[in-house]
């Protein structure tokens, strides 16, 4: 990789900023002042520094965000709210969301630049489980846990997949998906007659939301973590 093009990927300023500080002797490979910034580089070998600071090699970012209500899950989308507004750093606008939420829906959103695991993580052949706290306006019936099992006619081409929902009381569940259609548990429980009134996503695999995490708040994920997202089981 060139050498002006591993610092502005790792913000440390535009190409023509990056030039200047090589001109003004300031960055180094190793023990050798740089003299021209498009050297070639080992990026994942050669150390790099800048006025002494070591600049480490990141190619993909993972951040888990608790969503909050009036956020769409978009970067333009005209008149509304981005979630990537409540990213405060650098390279807030390489990442994406793995999977949407609906813009009053709150929880667990993934955002990355790695495009392979969002791929993995949202293939439908994969199966990937995401678990929903949902509240309704109506309690729930006797047999909806077996209509959920079962599938549900949605208006789709063909029913939902077998889901399953677990009752905490009369008008709250968890319940948990592995597809993604569009506002596919608020129409699951139209199909029942029933209405939700809130929707909070609490995991995606085996990643659940840090619950220490305040609406709007994020942090990086962990090196399992994202270990654990990738593994295919």
């Amino acid at each position: 990789m060139r050498l002006d093009k591993f610092l502005a990927n790792n913000n440390i300023g535009t190409r023509t900023e990056v030039k200047k500080l090589v001109k003004a002797g300031r960055v180094k490979v190793g023990d050798i002042v740089a003299k021209d910034s498009g050297m070639i580089i080992d990026e994942n070998n050669d150390c790099i520094t800048v006025d002494g600071k070591p600049i480490i090699y990141e190619a993909f970012y993972y951040i888990m965000l608790n969503k909050p209500s009036g956020f769409v899950c978009s970067a333009h989308e005209k008149g509304e709210n981005s979630i990537l507004q409540l990213i405060h750093e650098d390279y807030r606008n390489k990442l994406y969301p793995v999977g949407r939420l609906d813009k009053d829906t709150t929880g667990l959103v993934v955002l990355t630049n790695d495009g392979a695991m969002t791929h993995e993580l949202l293939s439908p052949a994969k199966h990937v489980d995401k678990m929903y706290y949902v509240t309704l306006l109506k309690p729930l019936k006797s047999g909806d846990k077996e209509k959920f099992e079962s599938g549900l006619d949605i208006g789709d081409d063909k029913p939902t997949k077998p889901a399953k929902l677990v009752p905490i009381s009369d008008n709250i569940c968890n319940v948990i998906i592995h597809e993604g259609r569009f506002h596919q548990i608020k129409r699951m429980f139209e199909a029942l007659d029933n209405e939700v009134v809130a929707l909070k996503r609490l995991k995606m695999k085996n990643l659940e939301l840090d619950e220490s995490l305040g609406l709007g708040e994020y942090r990086r994920l962990t090196e399992a973590e994202i270990e654990d997202l990738k593994n295919n089981k």
